[in-house]
């Protein structure tokens, strides 16, 4: 593995009440996290190529992290998300190399599917900087229903030499979802939008 990491970090969130109204089943959110050494800090570089192949790495590993965590089996997965938050001597183009060009197809390999984009966030903070991962339906972009995120902190990075990379997944969308849109019955999972 060419990825420096120090920590990988798994998180369960799991609600059982919203609204004061009980969920069933209860969603389940589980980001997998990687915390590495960026090999450019501090310096500008032209050529990202080694962080595009770290991303290609991380979209292997994380995703079947996440998944074994949830408790359910890949292609079950209805929601997923891709973050990163770099330090201070980084870019977040950086960031940028590792989530965009090549993490998305081995994550949707986990998933058996994942039509959709993968929604995407990156910033740029201290250690134990809150970052949110946004959250889509896997198949169908216009599922308001899984219009979400998940906020993400570890409390010792990024350091300034470092990027968090964070992947998450779900079980369902937001409980008790009632602002209209696509249903999840009606997905076809053709063109990532319906």
């Amino acid at each position: 593995m060419n990825a420096k990491i120090r920590r990988i970090v798994t998180i369960v969130e799991e609600t059982l009440i919203e609204g004061g109204k009980s969920v069933q089943p209860p969603l389940r959110k589980v980001a997998a996290v990687a915390v590495i050494h960026n090999p450019h800090a501090g310096s500008y570089v032209e050529d990202l190529s080694d962080l595009v192949g770290v991303g290609e790495e991380l979209g292997a590993l994380l995703p079947g992290r996440a998944v074994e965590a949830l408790g359910i089996a890949g292609d079950a997965v209805h929601s997923f998300g891709k973050a990163a938050a770099v330090g201070a001597e980084g870019e977040l183009e950086h960031a940028a190399a590792i989530l965009h060009p090549k993490l998305g197809a081995p994550f949707r390999a986990v998933l058996g599917k994942g039509a959709a984009l993968i929604p995407s966030s990156k910033k740029r903070g201290g250690p134990g900087v809150p970052f949110d991962i946004p959250l889509g339906h896997k198949d169908a972009a216009k599922v308001r229903s899984h219009f979400d995120g998940m906020e993400v902190i570890i409390p010792d990075a990024p350091r300034e030499d470092e990027i968090v990379v964070a992947i998450a997944v779900t079980n369902g969308g937001r409980p008790h979802a009632r602002v209209g849109g696509l249903s999840v019955d009606q997905v076809k999972g053709e063109d990532g939008l319906n």
